[in-house]
């Protein structure tokens, strides 16, 4: 500890800027690569650092091939796959340098199987399930699936907050589904204690959702739907129904004209004139008058005569009945 503080107090002298208080961090990529970073990357240091490493009775350290840098400076530096060695320890100091001094940084030992991060599970499925269940499985990029363990979260559209589950397999029932709810579901995964002791999660998978269509949005726009959108629809599928039964009507009545009604052309002809079709048709008066009668004749009237009481016809009289003609005083 005194040494430390030695070296940190040297590098101060120097002008050196040393790497933050948590030291080095190395973190191991779903056990394909790793990265072990120091400092800040915004405090921009000012001496140039470089990393050695060695595992556990390794006699000689390497240093970094690879460094990862930030405005032109050192800050962390990058491993493949084929220099991770897992349940060995894992040690790197690092040498700072301004100019022709050098400080040697104090080492850091560390085991990688507890600084393993997986990638998010990948391929999630939503199948549903009798008596409403809803059955969620996923697949893990992890090389050796049995190393770890999941958590399973979920909300519905009417919910504030994450309900989360862990699951030490690839599936996970949710036991009731509501039917007018809309679920998102993320799964994120870590090594488990049997293979590493870490706290390191993945990042959350791609949400994956479930839901009807009435349910997809929340519950201000189902309110906005129902309350102005459909009345507004509604009102112009009417408008427009209405404009093509008017043309539709235009275009019969080309087609298939009216038969005229009578009744309002000869309704002036009994009405007004009573019936008087000379005068209805425009006959002059003089014309009328030319085709009248100027004179007059005398009603003849022709009666049968009947016998009188007790007088019988003549039985050998043939031939019809005299008749009695009164020639009205002629």
């Amino acid at each position: 500890m005194i040494l430390a503080v030695l070296l940190l107090c040297g590098l101060g002298q120097l002008g050196m800027a040393a790497p933050g208080s948590q030291g080095v961090k190395c973190v191991v990529f779903n056990d394909e690569y790793m990265t072990c970073m120091w400092g800040n990357q915004e405090d921009q240091p000012v001496a140039n650092y470089s990393l050695y490493y060695w595992y556990q009775h390794q006699p000689v350290a390497t240093e970094c091939q690879r460094y990862l840098q930030h405005n032109g400076v050192n800050t962390g530096c990058w491993f493949n796959r084929s220099e991770i060695t897992p349940f060995q320890t894992f040690r790197v100091h690092i040498n700072a340098s301004l100019g022709s001094k050098t400080q040697v940084i104090p080492t850091y030992a560390m085991k990688l199987q507890d600084l393993v991060k997986p990638d998010p599970p990948v391929n999630l499925t939503l199948q549903n399930m009798s008596n409403h269940q809803l059955q969620v499985s996923w697949q893990t990029p992890y090389p050796n699936p049995r190393c770890v363990e999941h958590a399973v979260r979920y909300k519905s559209n009417k919910d504030t907050d994450w309900m989360v589950h862990g699951v030490s397999g690839e599936l996970f029932s949710f036991p009731s589904i509501d039917e007018e709810k809309k679920y998102t579901f993320q799964v994120r995964s870590k090594i488990n204690q049997y293979c590493g002791s870490t706290q390191l999660w993945s990042e959350w998978s791609v949400p994956v959702y479930w839901g009807n269509a009435m349910a997809h949005g929340s519950t201000g726009e189902r309110y906005w739907v129902r309350t102005v959108l459909i009345p507004v629809v509604s009102g112009v599928v009417l408008l427009m129904l209405v404009v093509m039964l008017v043309r539709m009507e235009r275009v019969w009545i080309v087609f298939m004209p009216q038969v005229p009604n009578p009744s309002k052309t000869f309704d002036e002809l009994f009405n007004t004139h009573k019936g008087n079709f000379q005068e209805w048709a425009g006959v002059p008066k003089d014309v009328v008058e030319s085709f009248t009668p100027n004179y007059s004749e005398s009603i003849c009237h022709v009666s049968e005569l009947v016998p009188k009481e007790g007088q019988e016809p003549a039985a050998d009289r043939s031939g019809p009945l005299p008749l009695k003609k009164d020639f009205g005083g002629l």
